[in-house]
């Protein structure tokens, strides 16, 4: 005699019964939506607005406190033209792409030495922050203060150690100014891609690198076959960041150069940032200066 499993007795649905909330966010499909609607709002408010009326504005000849007129891609095209803006682009990319290089490797070697076991090892994890947690207008102007040619401690050390024999501008150099901003930038960023690493590093069982080194696997080949596979998703991330961050960078470029002082402006270490809060506060200042020349004439 064949057995059927038993039913499960469900209680009939009630005609009009009343809409309750408990019910309806215990629900996955709108739970899941509610945890998503504030993060969204925040987006469109923030990121999503700005963007589009940014792109609004560049397709219009308008100044600041005025109606704009439509000009189509003219603004563009007077870009193209000019050699200070591909100047600034390059100067952009170039800081980006070496500091977001140099930050990924030494990142990376951070992240594996502060990874072994040593004495001292959760000091020297939290000493690691420092550059990160410190503001950065802050640190910036002791770099100044380091980078500066006539109490650069590091002209003096390099003075004194015989290696050069006369002091170095670094930042009054279009090149040396480059190398100067890309080391503050690093030296600001290793945290960052360390401590990220660090946390990679971490979910890693230490019965994979055991496994590997019986069956006669070097260290080399332990960190490229084990290692980096498991990093990777953690590196392409944190490396995403770094390049958003560094690209938009504004503090440090502008406090250190100063906006980009030297002249003439191809021959200066500006970033897209430093250069259009440059031009944008000129434009405002030309048209208060002619506000007020008008006022005195009337």
């Amino acid at each position: 005699m064949a057995v059927r499993p038993a039913s499960v007795a469900r209680p009939a649905p009630v005609a009009g019964r009343p809409f309750a909330l408990g019910r309806a966010v215990e629900r996955e499909g709108v739970f899941s939506w509610l945890m998503l609607v504030p993060g969204i709002l925040f987006l469109l408010a923030f990121v999503a607005y700005p963007f589009f009326y940014g792109i609004f504005l560049s397709l219009q000849e308008r100044r600041v406190a005025s109606a704009g007129t439509f000009v189509g891609l003219a603004n563009f095209a007077a870009l193209a033209q000019d050699p200070v803006f591909w100047q600034v682009t390059r100067n952009t990319f170039v800081y980006t792409i070496l500091a977001t290089l140099v930050k990924m490797v030494g990142g990376l070697a951070m992240a594996l030495v502060i990874n072994q076991q040593f004495r001292g090892r959760n000091l020297a994890r939290a000493f690691l922050l420092l550059p990160f947690i410190v503001p950065t207008v802050l640190s910036t102007v002791a770099w100044m203060w380091i980078l500066d040619p006539t109490f650069s401690v590091i002209n003096w050390s390099l003075l004194h150690s015989g290696l050069v024999k006369e002091n170095f501008s670094w930042l009054g150099n279009k090149t040396l100014a480059m190398v100067s901003i890309i080391g503050v930038n690093t030296w600001r960023g290793l945290p960052f891609y360390g401590i990220t690493l660090l946390a990679g590093l971490q979910t890693i069982s230490p019965d994979l690198y055991e496994a590997a080194a019986i069956d006669g696997a070097s260290v080399t080949q332990r960190f490229r076959h084990i290692t980096l596979p498991v990093l990777k998703p953690v590196l392409i991330i944190v490396t995403m960041f770094s390049v958003i961050f560094t690209f938009s960078d504004f503090q440090l470029p502008y406090v250190l150069t100063h906006g980009g002082l030297p002249t003439p402006p191809t021959s200066s270490p500006r970033t897209r940032s430093t250069w259009g809060c440059r031009r944008a506060s000129s434009a405002w200042g030309r048209r208060r200066r002619s506000r007020c020349c008008r006022r005195w004439r009337s």
